[in-house]
């Protein structure tokens, strides 16, 4: 994402001029937009014309609008973004309060206005204007007959091909359908790594299945590659890792990067301290129950008690649509920063966000316990009895 122009007033209303550069640029312009903003950007409208003679004719003339914003849909595979209001600025062809459907596309410039901007949706513009925070981490998850091949990105899991090839049991003294139906498998994986895994900006590739599976794949892949003289693999060797799953579903996904091996290969991507922090809330959660709390009203009295070290929140909880929720959580992550806590923002389209969302989409792990919370509930719901 590329900042062309920023101006924002004392009160933090203003606007905002963008252009998104990459397909996961859509997803942060996705959490940036709320019902009710004013979007500015360049459109097609189809218009009537009528000519001298009477006849009328219809044709696609290209205008810039200002809409009202009224319904924003994304499409997280194909990275679409279209976005749905009344116009609110004067213009030849589209009248006042006309409804219109732009569709936000990479490299074509939008202005963003808003009545007030939160320290949430400003950080999030920072990120995506880093060029660090880009997808540098692929992932094979796989297990006999089943690959998934997916691209880790900051802020989503991005499923880029799936393989499924029915594999025969092996049969006694006869093992041929099942080798050359594992070998097509093979084939399949390895042509899916090379149509959508880009190694000028991946830096790791994981390979992460069950059992021999890894091995056996990837010394197929590189056998394959020496025979063929295939360089683009073998310059890359280096960049595959592999490590235990228990199954080729993208779920297993989590696991695999869980893995030491792993964390400390992507020490420096957002994706591995998502995992990690998370991970860090289930083994206290496992260990000390009185320093992991979730769900808003557990949170927020851990807060007032000023004993939050890492809060953890999914981006979905800031695109609600009642301004007066989602203000509830920007109070919450501005107050534990001001509290000296850690804050880490999941995307729900992440792995790991998708099950943080399973948590109610907020959690802490704390300094220091907090038990009062539980036993003053104790109390209340033995004096409702």
């Amino acid at each position: 994402m590329r900042l062309v122009r920023k101006d924002l007033e004392k009160d933090n209303a203003g606007q905002v001029t963008l252009v998104p550069e990459e397909p996961e640029d859509m997803w942060h312009t996705y959490n940036l937009l709320q019902v009710g903003d004013s979007l500015r950007a360049s459109t097609i409208r189809k218009v009537q014309t009528e000519s001298a003679t009477g006849s009328v004719g219809s044709n696609r003339v290209r205008t810039t609008l200002t809409l009202c914003v009224e319904a924003i849909d994304f499409d997280s595979q194909a990275c679409q973004l279209r976005v749905k209001g009344t116009n609110i600025q004067e213009n030849e062809y589209v009248k006042m309060g006309a409804y219109h459907t732009i569709e936000l596309e990479p490299n074509r410039q939008f202005t963003l206005a808003k009545k007030q901007w939160d320290s949430v949706v400003l950080e999030r513009i920072e990120q995506a204007c880093d060029p660090a925070w880009s997808a540098d981490v692929a992932a094979v998850v796989m297990q006999e007959g089943l690959a998934h091949v997916c691209l880790v990105t900051p802020s989503m899991t991005l499923t880029r091909a799936k393989v499924e090839v029915n594999i025969p049991r092996k049969r006694r003294g006869n093992c041929s359908q099942h080798d050359r139906a594992l070998e097509r498998f093979y084939e399949q994986v390895v042509q899916a790594i090379q149509r959508h895994i880009n190694f000028e900006v991946v830096k790791c590739v994981l390979v992460a299945s069950p059992g021999f599976v890894r091995e056996q794949f990837c010394d197929y892949m590189f056998q394959q590659a020496v025979k063929t003289d295939n360089k683009l693999l073998l310059e890359n060797r280096s960049k595959f890792l592999q490590v235990h799953s228990s199954s080729g579903h993208k779920y297993a996904l989590k696991e695999a990067l869980c893995d030491p091996a792993v964390t400390s290969r992507l020490s420096d991507t957002k994706a591995a301290g998502e995992v990690k922090a998370l991970d860090d809330f289930y083994k206290m959660l496992q260990h000390e129950p009185d320093r992991a709390f979730y769900g808003l009203k557990h949170v927020e009295k851990a807060n007032e008690a000023m004993a939050i070290d890492t809060l953890l929140i999914s981006d979905e909880l800031f695109r609600h649509q009642d301004v007066a929720t989602r203000t509830r959580y920007v109070k919450l992550v501005d107050s534990v920063r001001e509290n000296m806590g850690t804050v880490r923002i999941f995307s729900s389209l992440h792995v790991s966000g998708e099950q943080l969302g399973q948590l109610t989409g907020v959690a802490a792990i704390l300094r220091f316990p907090v038990a009062e919370l539980s036993d003053q509930e104790d109390e209340s719901s033995s004096e409702e009895d």
